[in-house]
């Protein structure tokens, strides 16, 4: 847990308010919406490993009643989670309304101490059952083909997090530079955060100097181009719901940038998501097939779930050294 996130969850209950529930709303909060909104209620609303989250009932000023999820984070680390996240669910609503809450808006707590930030979106009401197959990958299948990188690269145009760990996304037009930047940024965080263990540093600049070149840069061979897509990059079953109302699935908390389509499916690997069944990639296949050569599509996945592993060491600390010995 982040140093200030106690302070925060303290600070955020509500003592006597003129409304229901048990968070207090921050005045710079209220302030995003028309002068006049009234907070009819705010409870505390699910659950977070590194953010404070509630649902928000308002009345506009017009008479009519919208609700929100709010999220919320102390610190700079907490204006760089909640401003990557705000972007990366804007970008993804931008191409894929159909598949993301909407965003509303980020900003700072006129709270001081902690400084915190925070980030609104849209609030569905949703169950948390396993999405289905077909539905989830049909709509993942064409944000993937009818995304556009503003920049014809791979990246994003700001910091985005996955789960607490910030990712190393700077503009790149080489798939293989790229993702080998985006990788040894978190394996120098796992040393970091784990501790150095010789038998991992050696194997993982091996698997750096020569595996990843022999498959990413075979993405390219003979005059193939890989297209920046946009990915969601934390895939998993927590990060996804399906609507009570409508039964569409949404997606959240997402982690976006612009990358080889690929890379999304290297999470469903893994084997601490329940979202590993196979039946995943299966069907996401059958709507956005493999990039040539088809037949590494099974080495480049494994290679791709390597990301996700170590960063989920870092993510989890001890929790997580587990991961560094598969």
């Amino acid at each position: 847990m982040d140093r200030g996130l106690p302070s925060l969850i303290e600070s955020s209950r509500a003592i006597s308010q003129p409304y229901n529930g048990d968070f207090r709303v921050d005045d710079n909060v209220l302030a995003k919406f028309p002068e006049g909104t009234a907070v009819l209620s705010a409870d505390s609303f699910g659950t977070s490993a590194w953010t404070v989250t509630a649902r928000l009932h308002l009345k506009l000023p017009d008479g009519s009643e919208e609700r929100y999820f709010l999220k919320s984070a102390p610190e700079d680390h907490g204006r760089t989670l909640m401003e990557g996240e705000f972007n990366a669910m804007t970008e993804i609503y931008k191409w894929a309304p159909d598949l993301a809450p909407k965003p509303h808006s980020w900003g700072k707590y006129a709270l001081e101490k902690p400084e915190a930030y925070f980030f609104l979106s849209q609030y569905i009401d949703m169950n948390d059952m396993m999405p289905d197959p077909n539905q989830l990958c049909t709509k993942l299948a064409r944000l993937h083909r009818e995304s556009q990188s503003p920049t014809g690269q791979f990246g994003f145009h700001i910091t985005t997090c996955q789960g607490r760990i910030p990712q190393s996304l700077k503009w790149e037009s080489n798939w293989t530079v790229f993702f080998t930047r985006l990788l040894q940024h978190v394996i120098d965080m796992d040393f970091e955060y784990n501790g150095y263990w010789e038998d991992l540093d050696r194997v993982e600049k091996q698997f750096i100097a020569h595996v990843i070149p022999r498959l990413l840069d075979a993405l390219v061979k003979d005059g193939r181009k890989i297209k920046p897509c946009l990915i969601h990059a934390d895939l998993w079953e927590g990060n996804s719901g399906t609507s009570f109302e409508n039964n569409n699935i949404y997606i959240f908390d997402a982690a976006a940038f612009y990358a080889h389509n690929e890379m999304e499916c290297g999470d469903w690997r893994c084997y601490y998501n329940k979202i590993s069944n196979r039946v995943y990639t299966r069907t996401y296949l059958r709507h956005h097939g493999p990039s040539q050569p088809k037949e590494e599509w099974e080495d480049r996945n494994r290679l791709y779930s390597i990301y996700f592993n170590v960063i989920y060491s870092v993510n989890h600390l001890g929790t997580g050294k587990a991961v560094r010995q598969l």
